[in-house]
């Protein structure tokens, strides 16, 4: 119940590169200063390294006392922890998001937690986030499918995300349509979409529209524009542009 009420009033979690003190009444011999390591511990005389990152003090004050008893090196040992610094942690969150900036995380954070922190994709994002993290003098680029994730409830890549990540939503593909149809103009790409499909986000045909002789303008590798016929059940690729020809009959 302390814990909760603690947590309720603010007594926010510690992380990594919080300095804390730790007092034992009694024991002034076991008073131990230190910061909470990039893996989130912190080192305690004849306890070794203990895991507080997530912890409250007081949650951290009750995870050390339990080690002591239950290790038969004190009993009922009265705990006190003391955040002496706080170290701001800090990650950027960029491109497709309703809300784009610097944002503090506390604690353990996952990817999909701080998308819902900036207040999620909007409907132009991208399907694919990607982190940049920097390790040393050099970065590392992971790239997370959220939909792909969600489709197969699989939460393993709902990755960790660290202090002074960069979390960028591009924004999805498109394609462009126009000729004998509805409504001509840009529209969101889906996965797997089909001409017929992207025919159909565009309103349909046009009273003078034909799916007879459809063409597709296409880059190639080298940059290119090449001019296809297809088929409506062919896959419309990113930046296509289809034309929609008029009917001669």
């Amino acid at each position: 119940m302390k814990d909760a009420i603690a947590r309720e009033i603010g007594d926010s979690v510690l992380s990594a590169g919080d300095a804390i003190k730790i007092f034992i009444y009694g024991h002034p011999d076991m008073t131990t200063e230190g910061k909470v390591s990039e893996t989130g511990n912190i080192t305690f005389p004849l306890l070794g390294e203990v895991a507080v990152e997530g912890l409250t003090p007081s949650e951290t004050e009750r995870k050390i006392a339990d080690l002591l008893e239950s290790r038969d090196i004190l009993r009922k040992p009265n705990v006190v922890v003391i955040s002496v610094s706080r170290q701001s942690q800090m990650i950027s969150v960029l491109g497709y998001v309703r809300n784009q900036g610097r944002f503090p995380i506390e604690g353990k954070r996952n990817l999909t937690e701080v998308l819902a922190a900036a207040g999620g994709i909007v409907q132009d994002g991208g399907d694919v986030v990607t982190v940049i993290r920097s390790i040393g003098n050099s970065f590392e680029k992971k790239e997370v499918d959220i939909l792909e994730m969600v489709r197969a409830g699989d939460r393993s890549s709902d990755i960790n995300i660290q202090s002074d990540d960069l979390i960028y939503v591009e924004r999805a593909p498109r394609f462009y349509i126009y000729g004998e149809v509805q409504r001509a103009g840009t529209y969101k790409l889906e996965r797997n979409m089909t001409v017929i499909q992207a025919l159909s986000t565009a309103g349909g045909l046009n009273l003078r529209g034909t799916e007879r002789g459809i063409r597709i303008q296409r880059r190639d590798s080298s940059g290119s524009y090449q001019l296809f016929t297809v088929k409506s059940n062919d896959l419309v690729q990113p930046d296509d542009v289809i034309y929609i020809k008029e009917s001669l009959f």
